[in-house]
Parts: structure tokens; C-alpha cells; sequence
């Protein structure tokens, strides 16, 4: 089993640990051993830790073999986005400006993680101050998306747990997501990536970006192995006040029971202009396996989209300037990423009026939205309009940079403006071999629709049990 291990799901790593016929040690050791050798050509770590997972797994192991198995969670490493708090390790958030930041504590979800007894590996390298949507770090370097031995962009900002996933480095990594920091890696690198409605699982010590906006979610191999690290990661926090009045749910439960009857709405504007001719006929292809599968898919307009994707820029910005107001100087913004510091430079102008503005306006869309969705279950759409493009073409030129960062965050930004939940998975491949991401999006706190009608497609599809060939990066 040993020579498999990167290939695994969760789901089939804890059916071995349960049997005993794995052990956590065996397991971590084998993937740090596999961080070691691919690592210096992806970039997706920043820190490995491989004294403190090892005895994690120490730990785990004699846990289970004590009869305490605390679940399919148990025993199994995962990958932190380095802008989650883990006690005794800097959280950089991708910026030099931050290398001496050492976490006291524990953040809620990697405190959740360690609790079900998951094994933290290491810190993902991630977009600085979780800023951008390619997943460009000028600082850290730019995490390679392992599907092309050329360095195309790996999506972000959770840049390196979306390379560190579909690289075989972990079977699941932590992410967040303002405007699609967990669903565009995921799309681009050919995991599922899932984007939780605010107030489902706690941001406490999470770098913020924005109030509004941000959420905390998974990347992982499978729908199912999502589903397994969303259940554990629900909870009341009342250090993050948007968790306390929202109930829990368990998406296991119906996981899979199919799609027959859903209703599934397929936008006829907006998410899907200006495809590029694979992902559309991905895109065909996905309709027509929902179909199969006894869903109702039917054309429908979402008038809120447009509206929702300006707002994003704006909700964002302004929070951001909250977080970042004693690095706005010329001097701070001068040792950050250019296209990081390009940004907070503009942030600097943004006025109170026109962010109290757009609140406003993110309600009241989203007022209207739960109308327009009244009749629809699930939306269907492209992750992004295109698969990844070479990093060279966006890493340092601004206007280029910024005209693709737009097109690459069009369809998720929209989702956390106007609050919905959604998943990504693979739905195919394109000329060059890089995979296209489907996106499937529901209304607040539905995760089980979306979460269904994923373990659905996937289960009628095998993208997502195809892996990269990585011998360019051992060469």
C-alpha cells in the first residue's frame, strides 16, 4: 500500500488506520518523505514539520492502538494555510512583514483538527495576506501547479494546500476564502474545494481579510473527504459572533442519496460568458451527467450577479484597509509583493461612504436573491472561465495581472457577496492537460445540497481519481 499512499482519499486512509493496517507513523512518514523529494520544485510549503507530526502521529497511534480511535480523521496529515494559527508557529500570511509573527495558540479549526486527531504536517504558502485570486507570491515564491512541468498558476490565494492536495503531498489542507481563495486552487489544480456560508465554522485566529466576507473550508481529494472535514469542523464559537445563532447539521447523513429530482439552475448570462471551448464543453458534459442522473436542470437568469461581482472589490478593500492600517505607509507597502502593495496602495482612497454603500447594497441583493433561487436547488457553473494560464504571464506585469485576476475571480466572487456555499470539483481536462473545475452553488447554510449533488457527479465521473505526472519535478 505503501507505493499508493499520495493517491488515497481520506475516506480510504482511515478505512485502513481503523483496520490496523496502517499505521499514522508509516503514513506520515511516507508523505513527509514525498514533501521532501517534490517540495523544492512546488513550493507548496513554506514550513515542514517533521519532528512535531511525527510525534503527533506518535500520539495518534497509540491512541488507536490503546482502543481510542477518534474517528476517520484520526491519525491522518494535513496541510495548514499559513494564515491559520497553529501554537509555537509563525503565521506569515505570505509576508515577510509578518516572519517573526509566532501563534500562541491555536486557531479553531487547526484546535478542531487536533481534536479528531488529525496530523499537522506544515504551513501552505499562501498569496500574501491571502490578497489574489492566481495565487502569486513575488515573496515566497509562486506555488507550482503540478499538472504542467511549465509553472502555470496554481489559483489562490490557498495556493499552496491546492498544490499540496493534487500533488499527493496531503490528502487535505485548510483554506479560506474572501472571493474564491478555496474554490479557484481547487479548480485549477483538479481538487474539491468547498466554500462555507459565514457563520458555519469559526475564523478565530485565521489572518483576516474581511468580516463580511470571509470563510474557512477544506480542500481535500473527494466530496466525501470535504464533507467528513466540514462535519468536524462545525461549531459555536462565541469568539467569532457569527457561529452563535447558526445550528448545527449533518451533511453525512445524506450525502449520498443521490440527485434524482433536484433542481439544478444553469445561469444563461454572466458565469458563463466568454468560455473558453474546453471548459464549455466540459461544462455541456456536466449538464448532461446531472440529466442522467435524474435531476431537473433547467436555464435560469441570476440578475444579482453582475451588481454582486463589483461589490466584492469594494467590501473587501475597505476591510482590508481595517486589518492593514499600520501597514498602509509607503515604507510597509514598499517590502510587500508589488502586486499586493499595488492593491493596498488603492485600498488607501477607498471612502467610508462608498463601503457603507455597497453593505447596503450586498443586503439587498441578497434579499432579492433568495427569491430568484426560490424554485432552484443547486447552481451550475465553471469555476472559472478557463483552466490555468503560465505564471509568467501575470507575474509581473500589473495590467496583465490585474485584467486576469478579474477573469479568474468572476464567478467565485460573486458567491461570497451574495453569501453562498459551494463546491469545487474536477469536471475535466483541457488541451494542455489542466484540469477544469465545475462549480456547484446553493443558498446560505445549504452545504448538504451542494455537497450531495458533488459526491453525485463524482461518483458518475472519474476526474477526480486522476493524478498529475510529477516526474518533471524528481528530474
Amino acid at each position: 500500500m505503501n507505493d499508493s499512499l499520495h493517491t488515497k482519499t481520506l475516506t480510504e486512509l482511515a478505512a485502513a488506520i481503523s483496520a490496523r493496517e496502517l499505521s499514522p507513523v508509516e503514513l506520515t512518514e511516507a508523505l513527509l518523505a514525498r514533501i521532501e523529494a517534490l517540495n523544492p520544485a512546488l513550493n507548496a510549503f513554506n514550513l515542514v514539520t517533521p519532528e512535531r507530526a511525527i510525534a503527533e502521529a506518535k500520539a495518534a497511534e497509540s491512541l488507536i492502538m490503546a482502543g481510542r480511535y477518534l474517528g476517520p480523521l484520526h491519525g491522518i496529515p494535513y496541510a495548514v494555510k499559513d494564515i491559520f494559527d497553529v501554537a509555537g508557529l509563525p503565521t506569515t500570511a505570505g509576508s515577510k512583514l509578518l516572519a517573526d509573527n509566532v501563534a500562541c495558540e491555536d486557531s479553531w479549526a487547526t484546535r478542531r483538527m487536533a481534536e479528531h486527531g488529525m496530523v499537522a504536517i506544515g504551513k501552505s504558502v499562501t498569496v500574501e495576506f491571502a490578497r489574489g485570486i492566481l495565487g502569486i507570491n513575488n515573496i515566497q515564491g509562486t506555488p507550482h501547479n503540478p499538472w504542467h512541468p511549465q509553472a502555470h498558476v496554481p489559483g489562490g490565494s490557498s495556493a499552496g494546500t491546492g498544490v499540496a492536495v493534487a500533488a499527493g503531498l496531503v490528502p487535505m489542507g485548510l483554506g479560506s476564502d474572501t472571493g474564491g481563495s478555496v474554490r479557484a486552487p481547487a479548480g485549477l489544480c483538479g481538487t474539491v474545494g468547498l466554500k462555507t456560508t459565514v457563520g458555519r465554522i469559526s475564523r478565530y485566529g485565521v489572518f483576516p481579510i474581511s468580516e463580511y466576507l470571509d470563510s474557512v473550508g477544506p480542500l481535500a481529494r473527494s466530496v466525501e473527504d470535504c464533507a467528513l472535514v466540514y462535519q468536524a469542523l462545525l461549531g459555536v464559537d462565541p469568539r467569532d459572533p457569527s457561529t452563535v445563532n447558526v445550528p448545527l447539521h449533518d451533511v453525512l447523513e445524506g450525502l449520498k442519496g443521490g440527485v434524482a429530482g433536484l433542481r439544478i439552475g444553469v445561469p444563461e448570462r454572466f458565469f458563463l460568458d466568454d468560455l473558453d471551448g474546453d471548459t464549455g464543453r466540459a461544462m455541456d458534459e456536466a449538464r448532461a451527467v446531472f440529466e442522467s442522473l435524474g435531476a431537473h436542470v433547467t436555464a435560469i437568469d441570476i440578475p444579482e450577479a453582475a451588481p454582486a461581482a463589483r461589490l466584492g472589490a469594494i467590501l473587501s478593500a475597505a476591510e482590508a484597509c481595517v486589518v492593514h492600517k499600520d501597514r498602509l505607509d509607503d515604507q510597509s507597502i514598499a517590502q510587500m509583493d508589488p502586486v499586493v502593495g499595488l492593491r493596498m496602495r488603492g485600498d488607501r482612497d477607498m471612502k467610508a461612504v462608498d463601503y457603507i454603500a455597497a453593505r447596503r447594497e450586498a443586503r439587498a441583493l441578497r434579499r432579492s436573491l433568495a427569491q430568484t433561487l426560490r424554485d432552484i436547488d443547486v447552481v451550475l457553473m465553471p469555476t472559472t472561465p478557463r483552466a490555468a494560464i503560465p505564471v509568467a504571464d501575470v507575474a509581473t506585469d500589473i495590467d496583465r495581472y490585474n485584467q486576469h485576476s478579474g477573469e479568474f475571480s468572476r464567478n467565485t466572487r460573486v458567491g461570497n457577496v451574495l453569501d453562498l456555499c459551494g463546491v469545487s470539483l474536477p469536471a475535466g481536462f483541457n488541451a494542455k492537460g489542466l484540469p477544469i473545475g465545475l462549480l456547484l452553488s446553493a443558498k446560505p447554510f445549504d452545504e448538504a445540497a451542494v455537497l450531495r449533488a458533488g459526491h453525485a457527479f463524482e461518483t458518475a465521473t472519474d476526474w477526480h481519481r486522476r493524478v498529475p505526472d510529477l516526474q518533471w519535478a524528481i528530474d
